[in-house]
């Protein structure tokens, strides 16, 4: 159920552990709000061009977007948005000559709306 978005300036992309941050945050999914890891998709978007503060090429950022079920407390939300902050202070490298920018939002997703299938595989 989790859905994790990913946007990245491309500066990071060789300094991003993109691989090391997705299991770090679907473990703390699982952790913190009870979410199953199993469920969790992360969806890494490299952005070609971003104007950040000045638009100068001093700035570089990286946006983290979680999207997990409505119900659970702003408080859980909170230790979730820190915990995956983290996470990225950990997987993002230094960007020299730039202030890196990171950030996170989660939000709801309504339980009343959301809807999935999950097919399984098919044996060969």
């Amino acid at each position: 159920m989790p859905h994790i978005r990913v946007e990245y300036d491309e500066k990071v992309a060789g300094v991003f552990d993109r691989r090391g941050f997705a299991q770090g945050v679907h473990s703390a999914l699982a952790e913190i709000v009870g979410g199953r890891a199993g469920g969790c998709k992360t969806r890494f978007l490299p952005l070609a061009e971003t104007f950040v503060a000045d638009g100068s090429d001093a700035y570089a950022m990286v946006h983290v977007e979680i999207g997990i079920l409505s119900g659970r407390t702003p408080e859980a939300k909170r230790e979730l948005g820190e915990a995956v902050l983290g996470l990225l202070r950990k997987n993002v490298g230094a960007t020299p000559g730039a202030e890196l920018q990171l950030s996170v939002d989660v939000v709801d997703l309504d339980r009343e709306t959301y809807v999935k299938y999950d097919r399984p595989a098919e044996e060969a």
